[in-house]
């Protein structure tokens, strides 16, 4: 499917109400003519005429032709533009319903701020097409007809002689078009680039103020916006070289007009109301030629602005349903890992790992930064497929399992927290929307955040920041889990969950775990060796591999990673005892 067929598909629901205005504008058209038509029959049969009889005839069908016309002005835009929202709002909803589908490894790719241009600049530039553009050009292309009509009627060659300036009319519009298609790319290009680096900077500000880097920073500001501005002037460079040469085309006619008309008019061939009527359809002309080179701006701005936005919508992710998934009502939470390994970009991120885990067993994984223990997780959710080996819970492949249904029985406490402007107990209660709020709170018990959150003047209707803003790294980790938790899920991940807390929440939060039972298996990735000591398996990655597995002792007692690592935390006297 090409951008505009893309984009047509949007119109269908509108069809008919677009006919109707283009019905609309057609009758205002037509009803532009009347003004020009009845002045010159004024000339003509009341003031050299006498009959002055017709007058009040003649300025009744002109007040009433005027009437009409102001009527449909208001009612074909409004028409026009109801439509055109209507048309951005399906388009916006089908275009984020898309975003939602993606999978990681298309947000890896593609910048926030190219995305959100997208889905505000560019939505923007189809609106103003859709709303007043198209309809406009329309009216523009019927002025041109119907003046040229009435013209022939008056005498033909005269307009003959009109039709002359068309060619070259013809000739710099496509030149135009040619030349203005490219430097829209790039202004479009460069507003994406903008809008990245300020999306960025507004997120990092705690970071630029804390080195002091707005001077920096301001100077990278100052060059994207040099180069938007030189974009757009470029590109303003352009199409006003042009806006010149279609005002000279009017102009020519005008000269045509005045020259070969009034020759006419002396010859007798015409009449003086005639060269009137002639007069008045030249606005009818020279409007169109007038505000082609407008035309041409918007037009190519509308067409560069839906081919960004399908190039968004056409990407299909590469993580998508199998034809013949399956959905279970219940997971046991058992996953083998049968000699996976994945790539990227042409570098291997993991080997051959294999390993297996029984229902309600805690697994624990520690290994330096870089070692795959985060994407080892990723995998377990199908955020990325694997480049070899296959991943099974409860004896099915992941791949063959449907990715809401996965995922609905998985709760993952990411790494990098994340809460959303919303109340404390919104954010808690995003993976289950629904529940009652005794098991919010419940939730937030078990990760040790009721009593801070009950200690904050709102409480549970506190509304967080963007990212968290006001709350500490601990807090949030907490809300965090807490959001894992309420979800009551049969495998839980939690990834660095507990590095910004203290000990002593570490080993309350740690006590809650162990009493979820045996429906629930865990999966802790940490750099502390006490948030897996307990852990009924210990993998250890190191370089994409697993190096070590077993319990704390079997570990410490191997004398590898893990046991320098213990030892590095807890001291040699502790590795003495085997434990602190």
């Amino acid at each position: 499917m090409t951008p505009m067929k893309w984009f047509y598909s949007f119109l269908k629901e509108y069809r008919p109400r677009i006919i109707l205005g283009f019905l609309l504008v057609t009758v205002m058209a037509a009803l532009a003519i009347i003004s020009p038509r009845i002045s010159g029959l004024i000339v003509d049969h009341v003031i050299q005429g006498g009959n002055y009889n017709a007058l009040a005839e003649l300025l009744t069908i002109l007040l009433g032709a005027t009437v009409c016309r102001s009527i449909l002005r208001f009612c074909v835009p409004y028409n026009f533009e109801t439509c055109s929202q209507g048309i951005l709002y399906k388009m916006r909803d089908a275009v984020y319903q898309k975003l939602l589908a993606e999978d990681f490894d298309f947000f890896n790719r593609n910048r926030t701020g190219d995305l959100m241009s997208r889905q505000t600049g560019d939505m923007d530039a189809i609106r103003n097409f859709t709303a007043s553009t198209i309809y406009t050009i329309y009216e523009s292309v019927l002025y041109f007809v119907f003046a040229l009509i009435m013209i022939f009627t008056v005498n033909g060659r005269l307009a003959v002689s009109m039709l002359c300036i068309l060619p070259f009319t013809a000739l710099t519009t496509f030149l135009q078009m040619r030349a203005v298609k490219p430097a829209f790319h790039r202004i479009r290009r460069q507003f994406s680039a903008l809008n990245t680096f300020v999306q960025e900077n507004i997120s990092g500000n705690r970071v630029v103020k804390a080195f002091a880097k707005e001077d920096f920073e301001m100077e990278k500001f100052e060059k994207e916006n040099d180069a938007y501005r030189d974009a757009e002037l470029a590109c303003a460079g352009i199409w006003t070289k042009y806006i010149p040469v279609f005002e000279l085309f009017s102009n020519i006619l005008t000269v045509v007009l005045m020259l070969y008309g009034g020759i006419l008019a002396l010859q007798g061939t015409i009449t003086v109301g005639n060269m009137v009527t002639v007069n008045g359809y030249l606005w009818m002309l020279n409007m169109p030629l007038r505000m082609a080179g407008w035309y041409i701006n918007d037009i190519q701005r509308f067409i560069t602005s839906v081919e960004k936005i399908y190039s968004t919508f056409s990407v299909e992710p590469r993580i998508q349903n199998h034809r013949k998934c399956k959905e279970k009502e219940s997971y046991r939470g058992e996953v083998e890992f049968c000699n996976v390994s994945y790539q990227t970009d042409g570098e291997e991120i993991l080997k051959d790992i294999s390993f297996h885990v029984k229902p309600g067993q805690t697994v624990g994984i520690l290994g330096p930064t870089g070692a795959g223990k985060s994407t080892l997780m990723n995998l377990l959710c199908r955020f990325y497929d694997v480049s070899g080996g296959a991943i099974f819970i409860d004896g099915e492949d992941v791949r063959r399992l449907d990715l809401q249904n996965l995922r609905d029985h998985i709760g993952m406490a990411m790494q990098d927290v994340f809460l959303f402007s919303d109340t404390i107990e919104g954010n808690i209660a995003y993976g289950r929307p629904d529940c009652p709020f005794e098991t919010v709170q419940k939730a937030a018990v078990m990760a040790d955040a009721d009593n801070f959150i009950r200690e904050i003047p709102d409480g549970y209707d506190t509304i967080v920041g963007e990212r968290g803003v006001g709350l500490s790294g601990g807090q949030k980790q907490r809300i965090s889990l807490a959001r894992a938790l309420v979800k009551d899920p049969a495998i839980l991940i939690l990834d660095d969950t507990t590095s910004a807390v203290d000990m002593e929440t570490e080993t309350y939060i740690q006590q809650q775990l162990k009493a979820l039972g045996e429906n629930h298996t865990v999966f802790i990735i940490a750099y502390r060796i006490s948030s897996i000591k307990d852990a009924d398996q210990i993998l250890v990655l190191e370089n994409g591999t697993i190096s070590e597995r077993g319990t704390h002792d079997e570990l410490l007692k191997n004398g590898g990673y893990y046991a320098q690592v213990f030892e590095h935390q807890y001291g040699k006297e502790a590795m003495t005892d085997g434990q602190k």
